[in-house]
């Protein structure tokens, strides 16, 4: 059995998710704990949300309260809901959320039936819970409930993750899973640090994202949703606002994650590996198409952004060996967006600098797509020719420095009289 555990910010989007499942006959609710019942005893989502207000109300400062755990037998083992629940009810028990209110949603929309938790990890105090060790802690419950329940154990087994291989496709009727699955997988694998970059990375899956904002009772909202296009980006849906994915995909969690990968950025450095691979294509593939063949044939992919005349406005790179996503603009001025331009539609041939492996960093920061640069640096090869005019013309001769020195010191003996 497999356990996966995520937390995030969005009661409301976890739930949602989950309970789609069982209004369309995916799955169903199979055991709860501390949670509020209705008369009729059925479950909504206002009713299941008002079990855990009084634990978010509390809640002092942890980031992500909400957990969201699935436990996942192995498909040749035919669990009865008996054994999910009781799995279920052990897992909590072990992990120490056993006296948190949960609740368990069986799915059944893959071949292999499994389990989601919902629940808090913040107590009635709003104290949060250890979470120290959590993965190793959760693999020692996990070899132990397989032998209790004697199910196959996964060590020695490769638990393969829903990687999306081919885009959403508009037509399915599990368009919003679609969208889902390929968001979990981005989120969690590659790292970007733009809205620009997300975008550009969700395009080779036909989704894109949109920043939203309006007034709400006199405050200014900002929100993200979600869409599938074509494969000439149009878009071919409705909106999928990010509250309605139990993923966090919202703009704060964007965020975060920004930060975080710039973080990851700046310690490993991917950045090198691409310049150096997209600054040899650009000198010996000017050709559009053999460019992009030859990065790809590198494992990094290309993504243009053209407006409506036909200017290119934006370039990414995504190197699937790092995983990282990179404007172009990121990487060094001479690989800006302006520049392909320029190479593409123009037929000029950029002349590009190179930038010795232990030189400092050229660091941008930016504006979506439009680069502010904070700070040069260039190495010393050619340096007189890379600062052409902003050297001063009045460098004083060998003789003017050795006066002046000599003037200097005079000042000093007289004012030490």
């Amino acid at each position: 059995m497999v356990a996966k555990i995520e937390r995030g910010n969005h009661l409301k989007g976890v739930l949602i998710y989950n309970y789609e499942k069982v209004t369309q006959d995916q799955g169903n609710i199979l055991h709860w704990h501390k949670m509020m019942e209705s008369i009729t005893g059925e479950f909504t989502i206002p009713l299941l949300e008002r079990s855990f207000e009084p634990y978010l109300i509390a809640n002092n400062r942890t980031e992500k309260p909400i957990l969201h755990i699935s436990l996942n037998p192995n498909p040749k083992d035919a669990v009865s809901d008996e054994t999910f629940s009781a799995l279920a009810e052990n897992y909590m028990q072990e992990m120490g959320y056993g006296e948190q209110p949960f609740v368990v949603f069986k799915h059944t929309d893959t071949e292999r039936a499994h389990i989601h938790i919902v629940s808090v990890c913040v107590d009635e105090y709003g104290k949060r819970i250890s979470d120290s060790f959590e993965k190793v802690r959760s693999m020692k419950v996990c070899r132990k409930l397989e032998k209790q329940f004697q199910l196959t154990s996964a060590i020695g087994t490769t638990e393969k993750k829903d990687i999306p291989l081919q885009k959403v496709n508009a037509k399915q009727n599990n368009l919003k899973q679609q969208v889902g699955s390929v968001l979990t997988f981005v989120n969690e694998n590659y790292q970007y640090q733009t809205l620009g970059e997300y975008k550009a990375l969700l395009s080779f899956f036909n989704i894109t994202a949109q920043e939203v904002k309006g007034i709400i009772h006199g405050k200014e909202k900002r929100g993200l949703v979600y869409f599938a296009t074509n494969d000439e980006g149009k878009k071919v849906s409705n909106p999928f606002k990010s509250s309605r994915f139990w993923q966090p995909v919202g703009l704060a969690d964007l965020d975060r994650k920004f930060k975080k990968s710039k973080a990851f950025i700046d310690k490993h450095k991917p950045q090198k590996r691409v310049r150096k691979l997209v600054r040899y294509a650009i000198q010996k593939y000017p050709n559009q198409d053999h460019f992009k063949k030859y990065l790809q044939d590198h494992k990094v992919s290309t993504f243009v952004r053209e407006n409506e005349q036909g200017r290119i406005y934006g370039i990414s790179f995504i190197d699937h060996t790092s995983k990282t996503v990179l404007n172009g603009s990121r990487l060094g001025k001479d690989l800006s967006a302006n520049v392909f331009h320029r190479l593409w539609n123009e037929a000029e041939v950029p002349i590009s600098i190179p930038v010795k492996e232990n030189s400092k960093e050229h660091y941008t920061a930016h504006i979506e797509n439009e680069p502010i640069v904070k700070e040069e640096d260039f190495s010393n090869v050619n340096i007189m020719e890379a600062l052409g005019g902003l050297l001063p013309m009045d460098i004083p001769e060998e003789n003017d420095t050795k006066n002046l020195k000599k003037k200097r010191k005079n000042k000093r003996d007289a004012k030490r009289r």
